[in-house]
């Protein structure tokens, strides 16, 4: 039995060698410029994908306007990744916001720079440049394979997948796996990829959510009444994993376990990370932030006279909505009649975080292939001739087009990293790549 994981190819004596053949499975914004990179240096591409399209959670993350990527300059850039600046931040090297602008303006895509600083195209949609890059990515010769779920290798080192026809292999020289991490599953990125690579000595991190929301155990009474209302403008702190407070002034959304929106998926990473370490979370709301605490309290020692009490904190304070069943979820009866602690409260108002949304909810996930377990290239160690690109890797980012940008640059590095170990990126052919014979049953 050949332990090997590209079986060897055929040649005719006197024709010239065939081009080398890489396998990229998934068919994400990673693997998608992964494909591109490797058919323009003429090595034979076939992408692999178990869905019926490809850039599927691509297209969805377009629904509300395609966030390409964030006009913020390095280095603070590199920054949004966290615990993971370094590694990413050498994958930015390669390939930044800049470069993701000039590419898709080369796809005739042209981007502008939103008042948040996020870059958008400027429809602001996802499916013409999508429906363009697999038009281009077919003319130059990519071979796109659909309704193809991956189930590992054989026993001689060829690719399995499952497809409505039967289970099938492909031989290939190199593979890049791009298959994404845990959220939106049904989108195709469920996370089955974990127990094989693991069955094959691969380091991976358990995938978490992030950019999620969280559960505090709202009463029955304000999840009936304000799920689904927004909290804004409100001011965030909270103590970040380095022990420092962090304050963050955005938008929020009460659901009827707790709560969620762009401000809290901000804070997202070291919300889990203290709920992980310490069973919660402390998270404080500044529901005014346009009033200091001063102001605030002579504004709420008015006389209110036979007004009620929310009709009192409407007219006194602005609040009103779901603000103000915040302060009654958090305050008791005696302490609601003291002007001095319903003003601390509505500019400190403590919510305890209980536990994160399910990764299948979250925007995003954290976990993955862990880094240390792959080369500078992005090979995994424990499978030579095997890459591996985008959110399946253990790096994470807030939203802001921070995720999509270090996906298409992991497709860079990987991509040209599985070049090099063919022979066509400056460096000498390896010898087919093998998986130990254990791990190739």
């Amino acid at each position: 039995m050949s332990d090997a994981l590209s079986p060897a190819r055929a040649t005719v004596t006197g024709a010239p060698p065939a081009p080398p053949r890489l396998a990229i499975v998934g068919g994400g914004p990673a693997g998608l410029y992964a494909a591109e990179i490797a058919r323009r240096a003429g090595v034979e591409v076939d992408l692999f994908d178990a869905k019926g399209s490809v850039g599927r959670k691509f297209l969805i993350a377009g629904k509300g306007g395609l966030n390409l990527t964030h006009s913020e300059p390095r280095p603070a850039f590199d920054a949004r990744y966290g615990t993971r600046v370094a590694e990413v931040g050498r994958w930015l090297d390669r390939f930044d916001a800049d470069a993701l602008r000039a590419w898709a303006a080369g796809r005739g895509v042209d981007t502008f720079v939103g008042s948040s600083g996020r870059v958008f195209p400027l429809d602001r949609k996802a499916a013409p440049l999508l429906r363009g890059w697999v038009r281009q990515l077919r003319e130059d010769g990519v071979r796109l394979h659909m309704h193809h779920r991956w189930q590992g290798w054989d026993e001689s080192g060829a690719l399995l997948f499952d497809t409505p026809g039967g289970r099938v292999a492909h031989a290939t020289d190199a593979t890049l796996l791009a298959l994404g991490g845990g959220s939106w599953p049904q989108l195709g990125s469920d996370g089955a990829w974990q127990a094989i690579l693991q069955a094959r000595g691969v380091d991976v991190a358990p995938l978490l959510p992030a950019n999620c929301g969280f559960d505090t155990g709202w009463s029955a009474h304000l999840a009936q009444r304000h799920a689904g209302a927004p909290l804004k403008p409100v001011v965030l702190h909270w103590t970040g994993g380095d022990g420092r407070t962090h304050s963050l002034q955005g938008e929020c959304v009460l659901t009827a376990t707790g709560i969620e929106g762009s401000a809290i998926y901000a804070a997202s990473a070291d919300l889990r990370d203290a709920i992980v370490r310490d069973g919660h979370a402390l998270l404080h709301l500044d529901l005014a932030p346009g009033r200091d605490l001063a102001r605030l309290q002579a504004d709420l020692s008015k006389p209110r006279g036979r007004r009620s009490l929310g009709e009192h904190l409407r007219r006194a304070a602005g609040i009103g909505g779901a603000k103000a069943g915040l302060l009654f979820e958090v305050l008791d009866k005696a302490a609601l009649q003291d002007p001095a602690t319903v003003a601390a409260a509505l500019k400190r108002l403590p919510l305890r975080l209980t536990a994160p949304r399910p990764v299948d909810e979250a925007i995003s996930s954290a976990g993955g292939v862990r880094l240390e377990a792959m080369t500078g290239d992005l090979m995994l160690r424990a499978l030579p001739g095997v890459f591996a690109a985008g959110e399946m890797l253990d790096w994470e980012a807030s939203t802001g087009g921070y995720l999509l940008t270090a996906c298409f640059a992991s497709g860079a590095v990987a991509a040209e990293g599985a070049l090099r170990w063919l022979g066509h990126g400056g460096a000498p052919a390896r010898t087919a790549a093998r998986l130990p014979l254990d791990a190739a049953r």
